[in-house]
C-alpha cells in the first residue's frame, strides 16, 4: 500500500473520510471560481497564498492548544508563537510580493503586509466566499483531528511550529511554476487549470499523509496496550 506515490486504493479508503471528502470538495472550489465567475491566474494565486496564512492562524491555534495535554507547554507556546509569526509571517510576505510582482508587474510598487492582503482579496469579487470554504475546513480539521482524535496528547509546541513549513515550501515552488506557465499560457484557461490540477494534486498528497499518519497513531497506541498486556 505504501509502497506507491499516489495509490488509487489508498486515495479511494483516506476519502471515504467526510473530513477529507470536504477537503477535496474546497480544492475543487476553484473550478466553480473559473467556470462561474471567469477567475484568472491572478485571484488563484493569491487564493492560495491567502490559503497560507489561514493554515499558519490555525497552526497558532493548535500550538496554544497544545496546553491542553501539559501546562508547560503554553508557557513553550507563548514564547514560540511570536517568533512563529514574525518568521512565518515574512515567509508569507516574501512570496506575497513575488506572486503580487509577477501577477502585476510592480505597477502597484511595493507593498505593506497589509496592501498585500488587501490586494489578494480585492482580486475577485467572491474571494471571501472562498477563503471562508478554506476557513470552515481548516477549522473541521482542527476540530475532528487535533481536538476530537487526540492530536492535541500527542504534540507540543516545538512540533506544531516547524509543521506548516514543509508543505508551504512545497506548495509555494508549485504555485510559483504553476503560476508561471498559466501567466505566459496562449490559453488563459488552460493555464489555471493546470495551476489548480497541480493544487489538487497537492491536496490529494496531504490527504493520504494524514490517514497514514492516523493509522501510524493507531498502531502504537496498539503496541502500547500489547506492552502493557
Amino acid at each position: 500500500m505504501k509502497g506507491k506515490f499516489l495509490d488509487p486504493g489508498e486515495i479511494a479508503r483516506a476519502y471515504r473520510d467526510p473530513v477529507s471528502l470536504a477537503s477535496l470538495v474546497v480544492d475543487l472550489l476553484p473550478l466553480v471560481a473559473v467556470i462561474a465567475f471567469g477567475w484568472g491566474a491572478t485571484p488563484l494565486v493569491a487564493l492560495y497564498w491567502l490559503e497560507n496564512l489561514v493554515i499558519g492562524l490555525f497552526t497558532i491555534f493548535r500550538m496554544i492548544g497544545t496546553a491542553a495535554a501539559a501546562l508547560t507547554n503554553l508557557a513553550v507556546a507563548l514564547f514560540m508563537v511570536p517568533f512563529f509569526t514574525v518568521h512565518y509571517g515574512a515567509f508569507c510576505y516574501g512570496h506575497g510580493v513575488f506572486l503580487n510582482v509577477f501577477a502585476t508587474g510592480g505597477e502597484n510598487g511595493f507593498p505593506t503586509p497589509w496592501g498585500l492582503v488587501g490586494w489578494a482579496l480585492g482580486t475577485a469579487p467572491e474571494m471571501l466566499w472562498f477563503v471562508g470554504a478554506i476557513v470552515a475546513v481548516s477549522a473541521l480539521y482542527f476540530a475532528v483531528d487535533f481536538i476530537g482524535r487526540g492530536e492535541f496528547q500527542r504534540t507540543n509546541p516545538a512540533a506544531e511550529m516547524s509543521s506548516p513549513y514543509g508543505r508551504i515550501i512545497t506548495l509555494h515552488v508549485a504555485i510559483i511554476l504553476g503560476a508561471a506557465v498559466a501567466f505566459s499560457m496562449d490559453e488563459p484557461l488552460a493555464g489555471v487549470l493546470l495551476l489548480i490540477f497541480i493544487r489538487v494534486v497537492f491536496g490529494i498528497f496531504m490527504t493520504l499523509m494524514r490517514r497514514r499518519k492516523r493509522e501510524a497513531a493507531v498502531e502504537a497506541g496498539a503496541s502500547m496496550v500489547d506492552d502493557d498486556a
